[in-house]
């Protein structure tokens, strides 16, 4: 299974909200040779670490593409600038982030990509919509499936579940 982690806290030129924003991108995947086959819902979750930014919208895809990891990171890093992101401090406020979460259980580390996504297993704002997506995903280092970890976490890192018609604008 593939797995990409999908957030947006900053409307990108032409989008009213970040929501808006992030579906954008997900609908500009295939042209880019990525298949959705699953979406989780969409989540807003409150930045890590805490700051004063606008709280984020999340959400967790299942894929399918004949792009190899290193290849699916170059897409997805290209589609990122398309829709206005800049890589500038850490943690910084964002148009589009899609990280790589998983490819098909592999192990990977070099300074460009790990495999899977070394903070995944720490954070609601992925655990919750990957629970959604994949709840019997394993992590391939851990060996403990979505729920699993995602019932581990501490308290903290709020997260909500957005119906259609509570969707941040911004």
């Amino acid at each position: 299974m593939i797995l990409i982690g999908i957030g947006s806290n900053l409307a990108a030129p032409g989008f009213a909200s970040p929501q808006d924003t992030a579906s954008a991108a997900l609908a500009e995947m295939p042209a880019i040779g990525i298949t959705v086959e699953r979406r989780s819902g969409w989540y807003l979750s409150q930045p890590v670490p805490p700051s004063d930014q606008p709280w984020y919208v999340n959400a967790v895809v299942a894929v399918a593409t004949t792009s190899e990891p290193d290849t699916l990171l170059t897409a997805l890093l290209a589609l990122e600038e398309r829709f206005g992101r800049r890589r500038s401090a850490p943690n910084a406020a964002r148009t589009l982030d899609l990280d790589l979460l998983d490819y098909h259980g592999r192990h990977c580390a070099s300074a460009r990509l790990t495999l899977p996504h070394p903070r995944l297993h720490e954070r609601r704002f992925v655990l919750a919509p990957l629970a959604e997506v994949a709840p019997d995903w394993r992590h391939p280092l851990l060996l403990m499936t979505a729920r699993e970890l995602l019932a581990r976490l501490a308290s903290g890192q709020p997260v909500r579940a957005l119906g259609e018609l509570d969707a941040p604008q911004g």
